[in-house]
């Protein structure tokens, strides 16, 4: 399965193991100016692991909510983003609450690396590996 912590800058990218179990960051991809070109890398992104030997199985994207569980400005543009990956691509799409998910990421990175310059280049990929272990373990236990 592929994470997806879609930013305003930059898209952190998690990918599962081949049973599901547990999730790992994996890259980080800076976001293109406009949104169809960020929708075109991302498909390219699926795609290619669509192609890979082990597939993939879902894209679990990260959908940002306030504490209260009400939408965030962002809110809106993640779920368009969704919307249009179903459109395009072959596997299931699914939103998956990330309240809190960055500052896990930043509290988990802090433990093995103290300079935030270094922590900062790999928070998205670290929160997309949350939302994505969260899926897993609710989709297991659920």
């Amino acid at each position: 399965m592929l994470g997806i912590d879609y930013g305003a800058r930059r898209i952190g990218l998690a990918l599962s193991d081949a049973t599901a179990t547990l999730a790992s960051p994996w890259r980080l991809v800076d976001r293109p100016a406009s949104d169809p070109a960020t929708l075109a890398l991302l498909v390219r992104e699926i795609e290619q692991l669509i192609a890979h030997d082990d597939g993939l199985e879902a894209v679990v994207v990260g959908w940002p909510r306030r504490l209260d569980g009400s939408p965030t400005h962002q809110t809106p543009q993640v779920e368009t983003l969704a919307h249009a990956l179903e459109q395009r691509v072959t596997v299931p799409v699914v939103l998956q609450d990330e309240r809190l998910s960055s500052h896990e990421a930043e509290a988990r990175l802090a433990l093995r690396e103290r300079d935030w310059r270094k922590r900062k280049v790999k928070l998205d990929a670290a929160a997309a590996a949350i939302v994505l272990q969260d899926y897993l373990d609710h989709r297991r236990t659920g």
